[in-house]
């Protein structure tokens, strides 16, 4: 018995080989990304570009204009990420919280802490820029 399965891996092993060579080959001919792909790609990747450099002119340094464009960009992803972490944890405390007691604060404390972080991801890049700006 231990025969067979030996030569079935053995079997397995050297086909898998054959056949993942074959693959590389047909895949090395066609085209993985088309080219109106590629042309919004780098539009995407200039227009963020620009931005990056909007934002260091704006602060007067290269460190300064990176950490506020890196916290206007949490702060426009912290929205749907908090906006989807209450529903979970209402979902915990008000659907699955009414039977076990646990739960219910576990989707009580989980939403206090998704808001406490929306809150201080949508006023910390006003802070910066206060502090940055206007003491500076």
């Amino acid at each position: 018995m231990k025969k067979a399965v030996l030569s079935l891996l053995i079997f397995i092993g050297i086909f898998s080989i054959f056949c993942i060579g074959s693959c590389n080959a047909e895949n090395n001919t066609k085209e993985i990304i088309s080219n109106e792909t590629k042309s919004r790609l780098v539009e995407i990747k200039d227009s963020e570009l620009k931005s990056l450099e909007d934002y260091q002119a704006t602060y007067g340094s290269n460190t300064y204009g990176l950490v506020a464009y890196i916290l206007n960009k949490v702060r426009i992803y912290s929205i749907p990420f908090g906006i989807l972490g209450i529903a979970i944890s209402a979902i915990y405390q008000y659907v699955i919280g009414i039977r076990n007691l646990e739960t219910h604060y576990k989707g009580f404390n989980t939403m206090i802490a998704v808001i406490t972080l929306l809150v201080i991801c949508q006023v910390l890049p006003l802070v910066f820029a206060i502090i940055v700006k206007g003491w500076r």
